[in-house]
């Protein structure tokens, strides 16, 4: 949740669950390697979509700079042009198609200026990239960025450059992140890539491989190195943390790994999540995203356990009726994920819950969309992200579902949830008013220089009245004197 939402009451996006349409530019200075020399040439990076995309290139960023790169947040002084793509939604693509044309202009300006594609998108598309779209010079998939330096000097030389190969093994693990575009408060920590749900309507098994999760030496690293250099809170980030398990025993893989314990040397997310917490009770911790399937009760103890875990849960339920979800392949069923938001509430009750939906799927009735909105009054979400169903070529759902509810059934049924959950938004942030809550400031409000924007545990944007000596970082604890469906608006105590 960001500041924007101060004066924009809707909490949620109609069409996108991007974190940003994009996010544009990149650092200007560049920590490399005393033995590497600079080759005198700037990269450029934007990134479309999910969380993991903008993780994925500050990887990208580290590998560039320990291959000579210098970067610019001015696409037009960079020599290399890379676009992070999403390809979760027919319009996210486009929106990447249409930008690339923009970035065409680069080329014809500056000679020998190369444009790449990066992630799922080059994943699905392949080398269709560069037989159609004679502006890219370098596809790339999310297993293959290492050799993304190798492909620069293929296309410097007019060879063919692309490399989409998906891995069983890679996880980066040993790579440092170069922060792009960072507040110096937050960041993301990748503590596996790949899934292996394969939700029929999802392309992300397919772009982003089988599931395999990182050595947690290395996140416990990582998290600590960001507390030393001043980072408040990092986000632990997976397709679905909750599977996540790491062991060193090379015989524990597969169905073995999912079965083995502690005692095998197998840690899992919740004992994860405590080595995270451990680092400092300074140091907030957050994660994303859980499946329902596989929460279970130990990483809600944590939570409870630990104070710096912040207080929210990220639970996509997609749909309210058991048909539709069995036709998703979500596994689970409707009373299987209220026994979770149960558990939610006992273990951890001041925990805030959001949530993913789909409307409009393959053959879903009338009856079946009332049942998603008897399922969000009961549940009462603080945040939601909701969408009409858009099909994706190359999906289980494409292959042997029919697109049968017509568009403008889904807009309207789509209006409907929206506007129920802006109803139930402006309730929960209501229950909100009179609490005291600890909030971590993240910049100054882009509405009030007057202001500071925050969040606090439980993921909720909150803007605070400056005061003297108050700056980014701190923590501030504040009363909440009044608020919109999107943000609660904070009084000094």
């Amino acid at each position: 949740m960001s500041d924007q939402l101060y004066n924009n009451e809707i909490a949620f996006e109609l069409g996108s669950k991007d974190i940003d349409e994009s996010k544009q530019g990149n650092a200007l200075t560049l920590e490399r390697p005393s033995n590497v020399a600079p080759n005198g040439k700037k990269f450029y990076i934007e990134s479309y979509g999910c969380a993991m995309n903008f993780s994925d290139s500050e990887v990208v960023a580290s590998i560039l700079a320990n291959s000579g790169f210098d970067s610019t947040d001015n696409h037009l002084d960079a020599d290399l042009i890379l676009i992070n793509t999403c390809a979760i939604r027919d319009n996210a693509e486009q929106r990447v198609r249409m930008r690339l044309q923009n970035l065409g202009a680069v080329k014809k300006k500056k000679k020998g200026a190369l444009i790449g594609v990066l992630g799922c998108m080059a994943e699905r598309l392949k080398d269709q990239f560069l037989e159609q779209e004679k502006l890219v010079d370098i596809v790339v998939g999310p297993d293959a960025y290492r050799s993304l330096p190798e492909l620069v000097f293929e296309a410097e030389n007019n060879n063919k450059a692309v490399n989409v190969l998906l891995s069983r093994e890679e996880t980066y693990a040993e790579i440092s992140p170069i922060r792009l575009n960072s507040n110096g408060i937050s960041a993301f920590i990748s503590i596996m890539r790949g899934c292996d749900n394969i939700c029929s309507f999802c392309v992300v098994p397919f772009t982003r491989g089988r599931e395999r999760s990182r050595d947690w030496r290395s996140i416990v690293q990582e998290a600590k190195d960001l507390f030393d250099r001043g980072y408040k809170e990092v986000t632990l980030l997976g397709q679905n943390v909750d599977s996540y398990r790491f062991s060193d025993d090379p015989k524990l893989v597969g169905k073995k790994l999912l079965e083995a314990k502690y005692e095998d040397h197998v840690v899992n997310f919740a004992e994860l999540l405590e080595k995270v917490a451990s680092i400092s009770p300074l140091l907030r911790i957050r994660f994303s995203t859980s499946h329902p399937k596989d929460m279970t009760d130990d990483v809600l103890e944590v939570m409870a356990k630990y104070p710096n875990v912040c207080k929210h849960i990220h639970l996509p339920v997609q749909s309210g009726n058991d048909r539709i979800l069995g036709l998703m392949d979500r596994s689970y069923t409707k009373a299987w994920y209220l026994d979770r938001i149960a558990a939610i509430h006992r273990i951890v009750p001041d925990a805030d819950i959001s949530t993913d939906i789909i409307t409009g799927f393959c053959s879903e009735t009338e009856e079946e969309h009332q049942e998603t909105m008897e399922l969000m009054s009961t549940v009462r979400f603080d945040l939601a992200y909701m969408y009409y169903y858009s099909e994706r070529p190359g999906t289980p759902a494409a292959k042997r579902l029919k697109d049968d509810v017509p568009e403008d059934i889904k807009k309207r049924r789509l209006t409907e949830i929206v506007a129920l959950f802006r109803q139930i938004s402006l309730e929960r942030n209501q229950e909100n008013v009179g609490q005291v809550y600890e909030v971590l400031l993240e910049g100054i409000s882009s509405k009030s220089d007057k202001h500071f924007f925050g969040r606090n545990s439980q993921n909720k944007g909150v803007i605070v009245p400056a005061l003297e000596g108050m700056k980014p970082g701190d923590y501030v604890n504040v009363r909440i004197a009044s608020c919109t469906s999107g943000t609660l608006i904070a009084e000094h105590i």
